[in-house]
């Protein structure tokens, strides 16, 4: 599972999509029907078969299940230690060229799909294990794959592509709204794809170990530098120096944090004593305390920056993990810093991250789990959705 699967949490139902609640009007509760077409496209090239899976929680109810071409919903029976196989929740997915049309119903989870070989899943006694290809042991490692989330609620349809986990066979989102309109994210530019896998082969540092490829040659994926460093691909330290410079600086400066962007008055000030770095409010009460991370802690946003669903730790947490990955906190003491401009500037940053955010059409990514920060995350959202899409793009 992904540590933090992105943006914010929708409330306490969501699984962990990383969706920003907005509450629940009665208007959107009557205009969102229980499930909505889900076209895909296949535009990949490629000849492979493809499977598509949906799989998530049932807002309704919280059960965990998977919800067949219909949107009928199936619970997972009960799993089992070791883990037992899941039931065969695949649907055979358009050809290239070609279209098919789903129904989505109300999830917080999961589209999955694959060229060439079903993916495996299985159950234990805690619920369903999705794939984890950062582990070599895992039965995905060799297929190639993909995935979207979303939530689909009450209050409309909230889709992204993401890389949080891995950056793998490309694909966009898409949403249309009642007016007809639709809204689209995700696409790389022409040659994106491959000029991604050059650009890390060509990074210094271990970053080009990110790389996974099958026997045959076909390139798989890139690991996220997280699971990285967890698999020994790429050095813990990789970051470090940064980080110590960071350290060293708000040391005799302040690090002014504005987490709130309709909230201009809400800050806290960073300061760094010893080896943690104390946040107070405006009143100079200590709010917060955050130890010196490790890269570890910085990709994943997690660990020493733990993000919390709260409103004083988590939103400082996403604010540094931002700055961290983004490499702006020693340009600029007053964050979040919004302006792509200046994100990844310095030698030492998530090159990942960066080379991702370059190849995309529109520049928009879920490279890290907290690339919402600023509005640079690749998420669709309508209040009152007609249709979602996703789209097979090719391998160039």
């Amino acid at each position: 599972m992904t540590r933090r699967t992105l943006a914010a949490v929708l409330a306490a139902l969501a699984i962990g999509l990383g969706i920003t609640w907005t509450g629940t009007g009665s208007q959107a509760r009557a205009a969102v029907p229980s499930t909505i077409p889900l076209t895909i496209s296949n535009n990949s090239g490629r000849g492979d078969q493809v499977y598509v899976y949906n799989i998530g929680t049932l807002l309704t109810t919280g059960q965990q299940g998977w919800a067949d071409a219909n949107g009928t919903f199936h619970p997972w029976p009960a799993g089992g230690n070791p883990p037992t196989n899941a039931p065969d929740a695949s649907i055979a997915g358009p050809a290239n060229g070609q279209t098919m049309t789903l129904r989505m119903p109300k999830f917080s989870g999961r589209v999955y799909f694959s060229y060439g070989q079903k993916l495996v899943f299985k159950l234990t006694t805690g619920g369903l294990v999705q794939p984890a290809v950062q582990n070599p042991s895992d039965p995905n490692r060799n297929i190639l794959f993909n995935w979207t989330e979303y939530t689909l609620n009450d209050s409309g349809l909230w889709i992204n592509s993401t890389q949080v986990d891995m950056f793998s066979a490309p694909y966009a989102v898409g949403v249309k709204a009642a007016n007809g309109t639709v809204k689209n994210t995700g696409h790389l530019k022409p040659g994106g794809y491959n000029g991604f896998f050059s650009a890390l082969r060509g990074q210094p540092g271990g970053w080009a170990n990110l790389i996974q490829t099958r026997s045959d040659g076909t390139v798989l994926r890139a690991l996220a530098p997280g699971h990285g460093i967890a698999a020994g691909a790429l050095p813990a330290s990789v970051m470090d120096d940064y980080i110590n410079r960071v350290w060293q600086k708000y040391r005799t400066s302040t690090l002014t944090v504005t987490p709130f962007g309709d909230q201009p008055n809400t800050k806290y000030y960073g300061r760094v004593s010893g080896n943690v770095m104390n946040f107070t409010n405006t009143s100079g009460a200590v709010v917060t305390t955050f130890q010196k991370p490790d890269a570890d802690s910085i990709f994943g946003c997690y660990k020493r920056l733990d993000a919390p669903n709260d409103l004083v730790r988590g939103p400082i947490s996403r604010t540094l993990c931002a700055g961290f990955n983004r490499s702006t906190l020693l340009t600029n003491p007053n964050q979040p810093d919004t302006s792509s401009s200046a994100f990844y500037a310095d030698v030492v940053t998530n090159h990942y991250a960066r080379k991702i955010h370059a190849q995309m059409a529109d520049g928009k990514a879920y490279a890290f789990a907290f690339d919402d920060v600023g509005n640079h995350e690749s998420l669709v959202h309508d209040g009152n959705p007609q249709q979602a899409y996703i789209t097979l793009d090719p391998f160039n």
